[in-house]
């Protein structure tokens, strides 16, 4: 009798399992559908729609700068940024860039408070944007969810970070809570706030894809969140939170096919964008830390060549007078640390040296000649119009390229200096040197880190390297240096 109870019993709970499983499913659902809508309730309110009118000539064509050469990145796929009707640097190209009229244009964006300035003498509330929003402005409105409008003024903009503070005289707006993006881990659900296409807060939910991505080729300086939460034209400026309600970054930039998400979009981290704003907030200006040194990758084949395990970055030239070459820096060295903390891309180095504010002594160890070293250097002060460089490196499988030695006539034609090097008068296609970009014109001033100063040393040093069938070159090219190691196996 009792083992029939029992059974009976057993049955019974084998058959609810489903049922309790499925409840339990649905009220995990519940509780994360209750989640996002607590963000956006919490969040919405300090969320802007921007609109934007501008009285100039249409742009001209603009391309991105390309990592993977002239050909765009993922699959020559074009980056758009998110600015509604007309999108700066992206019309659809042309063969000759023809000047238009000057004519009215409207644009859209996103962008939330960010700072509350309600001091005696003062009652501002500051809104964080793109650049890219607010560029060239003739006049700038904004609207809140609760339907107040406020025209707007530029307090300050970085077109090399895209970032930019709007204001607006009130400060009955609760400014946004801002997290701490270093903090954030891949796969955490984030929520994007904006106005997609005009649509004044759209929430979209995802998650975040991927952290620190750099030579993308939007920005001057990048170390942009990819994330696969739907983001649109229109979404530019709008925050990326998290779960708690804090801002972790910035929209940005999508990668389309159609101009609509594709799952692939790009925001700024909050902690870059936070210290830029309060720059162009207390200052009007954004002041960057110099170094003064093209660095690049240290590839697999060059960390082979130079006998030394794949860590660090690779100076391929130092600027005369710069603080680095006050600081004994020389060209071939390898970054391994700076400030202490590892050096793993070109990207985050860059930021790194750039958010340092000048003047300040830091720490860099580096590797020379298979040996550590630590040397103190003091950041200068980035000037406005300097441009950020760094050279590419690149490797393939076959050699072919005709070089000279620098005669008086060819200095004149190549305009450069006579016996600074050896000149490529011809570059073969489809080998080694077209895939390395070498090009007509490139200056080798190195081969295997001895100087070539004419074309039999060059010769010897080739001959010498068929064992290995490999060089190592230090090229020449519009002004930048740059080592490429060229493999014939």
């Amino acid at each position: 009798m009792y083992k029939k109870i029992i059974t009976c019993l057993l049955l019974c709970w084998v058959f609810t399992l489903p049922a309790y499983g499925q409840e339990q499913g649905i009220e995990s659902l519940r509780n994360t559908s209750k989640a996002f809508a607590s963000v956006a309730r919490k969040v919405s309110p300090s969320v802007v729609f921007i609109q934007v009118e501008s009285s100039r000539a249409s742009p001209s064509i603009q391309q991105f700068s390309m990592p993977f050469g002239q050909r765009r990145p993922f699959d020559d796929e074009l980056l758009k940024r998110f600015f509604g009707g007309q999108l700066p640097g992206f019309q659809p190209p042309t063969e000759q860039n023809i000047p238009q009229p000057r004519q009215q244009m409207m644009g859209q964006g996103s962008g939330f408070v960010f700072k509350i300035d309600s001091g005696l003498l003062s009652k501002k509330t500051y809104i964080l944007t793109n650049n890219h929003v607010v560029d060239h402005a003739d006049k700038i409105r904004i609207k809140f969810q609760n339907g107040k409008e406020y025209d707007a003024k530029v307090t300050g903009t970085d077109p090399k970070s895209d970032v930019a503070v709007i204001e607006i005289k009130t400060n009955d707006i609760p400014a946004l809570s801002i997290g701490d993006s270093s903090k954030l881990d891949v796969g955490e659900w984030v929520v994007a706030i904006g106005s997609p296409f005009g649509l004044s807060h759209t929430l979209t939910v995802g998650v975040v894809s991927a952290k620190g991505r750099t030579a993308i080729g939007i920005n001057d300086y990048e170390n942009f969140i990819q994330t696969d939460a739907a983001i649109n034209p229109g979404n530019s400026g709008g925050p990326l939170v998290n779960l708690d309600g804090k801002v972790i970054g910035m929209n940005t930039a999508i990668f389309s096919r159609s101009g609509g998400s594709m799952g692939i979009g790009f925001a700024i981290p909050i902690n870059l964008a936070k210290t830029i704003a309060n720059q162009l907030i207390d200052k009007g200006e954004v002041v960057r830390g110099h170094l003064g040194v093209v660095i690049q990758p240290l590839t697999a084949d060059l960390a082979k060549s130079f006998g030394i395990k794949q860590e660090g970055i690779l100076i391929a030239q130092v600027t005369e007078d710069s603080p680095a070459q006050k600081a004994g820096l020389k060209q071939g060295d390898i970054i391994i640390t700076y400030q202490g903390r590892k050096v793993e891309s070109i990207g985050t180095f860059r930021n790194q040296v750039a958010l340092t504010p000048p003047d300040t002594k830091t720490e860099l160890t580096i590797l020379r000649d298979g040996k550590r070293k630590i040397l103190d250097v003091k950041i200068g002060k980035q000037d406005k119009n300097m441009e950020v460089a760094s050279g590419p490196a690149q490797s393939s499988d076959e050699l072919g390229m005709t070089v000279q030695t620098i005669t008086p006539q060819l200095a004149e034609q190549f305009n450069i200096k006579p016996e600074t090097g050896i000149v490529v008068t011809e570059v073969q296609p489809y080998s080694i040197a077209t895939a390395a970009g070498i090009k007509t014109g490139s200056i080798i001033l190195q081969a295997n880190r001895k100087t070539v100063k004419n074309t039999a040393e060059f010769k010897r040093i080739i001959k010498d390297s068929n064992t290995s069938k490999s060089v190592v070159l230090l090229v020449l090219d519009d002004n930048y240096q740059r080592y490429i190691v060229l493999n014939w196996k």
